[in-house]
């Protein structure tokens, strides 16, 4: 990348892209510019010099969340001028709204700058009414076969939860489907299924914001808050034998996630995974985001694991390949050694506190 580009770029990170050909999923490196989206390839470790597509953003319309794969919530779709399809998926919600705020706005950009008058706020369609709203036929959609929510099973705190879903997944369908406009309005529907039976909440922290929180406030818009249909409960997990292992890593809350580069152990080389941070207790798991978030690859428990940066001035011992930087080591209580990369200085630090804060 030249250093014109380089000082106009409006965002850059991990996205992972579904291929045009073959439809399988690929951590690729995205660098949103004024006019255009490129994205590279990363080879031990380190960008490609050239680019390995391009995505112009003129006229181009985002549609966020984008919920017809199963396992992946977090995927927006980018469709441009010729009506070519970029599926694209972030590492959290958070940073899958981030990127369809800062695409939208590029895009909004490129209307007014080429004489096209943004849309006025009069052309948006009606705001929710509720007692415009039938509840019943909300349900009906949200049990649809092809176009419903999605039923899952989640873990919370040791147990196990089947035919559920969380809080997020329901207000990214109302807001797909568009049975409400914004994320606010999504929680006040839902509310309403809550209130009247239709949906009923599931494990602690869910049942705990139905009896504390005011009629508003009931219903938790958030990934680890869980709910089922009324006559669907299915709790599993009670009894302490059902409790395993995998349970238990599984049953902390998520204090963070994010795409970052790990060496492997035995062939050396370096590939993007999802790594996601629990506590109480404190673990650390990776994924292979060209799969799903649902199996673990890895991980380890972080009680007396031992965190440090790494010089980014040459190779330490134990890195192999190229490096593009901001390294940082894991040796966990049985001695094995985790050499790390993120994507910026900043969240390199950002993970070793984390970290740190549950060895």
């Amino acid at each position: 990348m030249d250093k014109q580009q380089n000082n106009s770029i409006l965002k850059e990170g991990f996205l992972v892209k579904r291929g045009h050909v073959v439809h399988n999923w690929k951590a690729r490196w995205f660098v949103l510019l004024p006019d255009k989206l490129l994205y590279y390839k990363y080879e031990g470790g380190k960008k490609d010099s050239c680019q390995r597509g391009k995505i112009f953003l003129a006229n181009c319309t985002i549609t966020c969340p984008f919920l017809e794969y199963d396992n992946r919530p977090l995927v927006l779709r980018l469709q441009t001028q010729s009506s070519a399809e970029y599926f694209l998926e972030a590492c959290s919600r958070e940073e899958r709204d981030e990127w369809a705020a800062c695409i939208t706005a590029t895009a909004e950009k490129l209307k007014t700058g080429s004489g096209q008058s943004a849309s006025p706020a009069s052309a948006s369609p009606t705001s929710l009414q509720l007692h415009n709203v039938s509840l019943n036929q909300v349900v009906d959609s949200m049990y649809d076969v092809h176009s419903g929510i999605k039923l899952t099973n989640h873990m919370e705190q040791g147990s196990a939860f089947s035919n559920c879903f969380s809080g997020s997944a329901v207000v990214d369908w109302l807001v797909a489907m568009q049975l409400a406009l914004t994320r606010v309005e999504a929680v006040t529907l839902a509310s309403a299924l809550l209130e009247e039976g239709f949906v009923r909440p599931v494990g602690v922290k869910s049942v705990e914001a139905q009896r504390l929180a005011g009629l508003s406030e009931q219903f938790l818009d958030d990934s680890t808050a869980l709910y089922s249909f009324a006559e669907t409960i299915k709790k599993k997990g009670s009894v302490k034998a059902e409790t395993t292992l995998t349970a238990i890593e599984m049953s902390g809350k998520v204090m963070k996630r994010g795409y970052l580069l790990k060496q492997g152990h035995k062939r050396k080389n370096w590939k993007v995974r999802l790594f996601v941070l629990r506590t109480e207790p404190g673990y650390l798991h990776y994924y292979d985001p060209s799969k799903d978030d649902i199996s673990p690859v890895g991980g380890f428990r972080l009680r007396g694991c031992l965190v440090s940066a790494l010089d980014d001035n040459g190779i330490p011992s134990g890195v192999k390949g190229n490096v593009q930087g901001n390294l940082f080591k894991i040796i966990t209580q049985s001695d094995t050694h985790y050499f790390i990369q993120a994507p910026t200085h900043r969240e390199k630090m950002d993970w070793i506190e984390a970290i740190k804060q549950q060895t």
